[in-house]
């Protein structure tokens, strides 16, 4: 049994000093938007900023403001209104009357086939003419420059798809605790320093900011190839890339940020649909990340406490280079690097939350988005 034990974490110290590190050192070599100057005006393509919102009264106009004063030559805005309850189409429409730059498409129905988001974005681009299309959510925030910045990237790293990693805002311990986990698990997930690596498998898509060159996001198949696709952003980098386009993904930090669900929870309720669909709604899928979350995140701290001799020598490294690495993470999002000290708690709220999307999306036989039930089979059959 002792013998056992040393094998198990030695194990789990090769995966934080070979894996780990290795992501740690790619995500430290990302490059950022801000260190790009912004594209003169002879070198900025028409650019179409598309998103598609529902019941988004709350957070629409700040995030419409900040669209409106964006400072970049030929661009334009299309906002989908996906049969909003709320005064989301008013809103729009408002913002419609006096900002020549905005087009508003309104969406009564939902065909079959098709989930609200993935439909709305296919709508957005449809009513477009941009070169470029920046895909992005309702209820997100731009700096000015960031689009002129991005285009000076993209072109520099000759890319055809540009995802950022912007900032969430973050208010009290619980959010911090969780979201800056959410940042380390989606760099040891998703590796965003090989995406830009033609010979790597890996992509990645985030919702905030997704810029994508027209004719590549045509060749891969627009979003007619994600209309069943719960996690739609990250399945647009796979497609674009599959398709032998260059993606590229950079740190935005506040350049771009967005208020993600405001509390514990509704951090946790938000993302009953996303995680059991992450895994593909594969049970084996979701039985290996469960049990890399206690084993890799949860047990290398129990065991620096409570074990002896070879068994802690190999815990107490694997805890450092877990520790080090959300540390850095914490402080790229801009929080305290002492967050890092509640990694394992970050790993257990994760647990929760994946078997939570796995028991809830079982027991309903799907997943209800935006007030529309989708039986499990057809979203299985969707996935991309």
């Amino acid at each position: 049994m002792h013998f056992f034990g040393i094998v198990l974490f030695g194990l789990i110290a090769l995966f934080w000093l070979t894996y780990g590190l290795r992501i740690a050192y790619g995500a430290i070599r990302l490059p950022w938007v801000k260190d790009f100057p912004p594209a003169p005006e002879i070198e900025c393509p028409r650019v179409s900023i598309l998103f598609a919102a529902r019941d988004e009264e709350e957070k629409l106009p700040a995030a419409l403001a900040t669209l409106m004063g964006i400072d970049y030559p030929d661009l334009e805005v299309v906002a989908v209104d996906d049969r909003s309850r709320d005064a989301t189409g008013q809103i729009l429409d408002q913002f419609a009357a006096t900002h020549p730059r905005l087009r508003v498409v309104h969406v009564e129905s939902l065909p079959k086939g098709w989930l609200g988001k993935p439909h709305g974005l296919q709508k957005a681009y449809e009513a477009s003419s941009g070169e470029w299309l920046l895909f992005t959510d309702a209820d997100v925030r731009f700096r000015p420059d960031v689009l002129r910045r991005a285009i000076s990237l993209a072109k520099t790293h000759n890319l055809d798809h540009l995802t950022l990693l912007g900032e969430v805002e973050m208010v009290g311990f619980w959010e911090k605790v969780l979201i800056t986990f959410f940042g380390l698990g989606f760099h040891l997930a998703a590796n965003p320093s090989q995406v830009s690596n033609s010979r790597s498998s890996r992509y990645a898509g985030v919702g905030s900011f997704q810029l994508v060159r027209r004719s590549a996001y045509e060749a891969s198949g627009t979003h007619q190839r994600l209309a069943m696709e719960v996690v739609d952003d990250m399945k647009l980098g796979k497609i674009v890339k599959q398709a032998g386009f260059h993606s590229g993904c950079a740190v935005a930090q506040d350049s771009v940020s967005v208020r993600w669900h405001a509390g514990l929870g509704n951090l946790v309720h938000g993302v009953t649909k996303n995680f059991f669909a992450g895994a593909g709604y594969d049970l084996r899928v979701v039985a290996v990340q469960l049990a890399g979350l206690v084993v890799m995140n949860i047990l290398p701290f129990a065991v620096v406490l409570l074990g002896h001799g070879w068994i802690r020598g190999f815990s107490g490294i694997a805890v450092l280079i877990a520790l080090g690495f959300h540390a850095g993470v914490a402080v790229v999002m801009r929080v305290s690097p002492l967050y890092a000290l509640t990694h394992p708690l970050g790993a257990a709220l994760f647990f929760h939350m994946l078997l939570r999307s796995t028991i809830v999306t079982l027991r309903q036989g799907g997943i209800i988005w935006r007030d529309t039930f989708y039986p499990l089979e057809e979203l299985k059959r969707g996935v991309v």
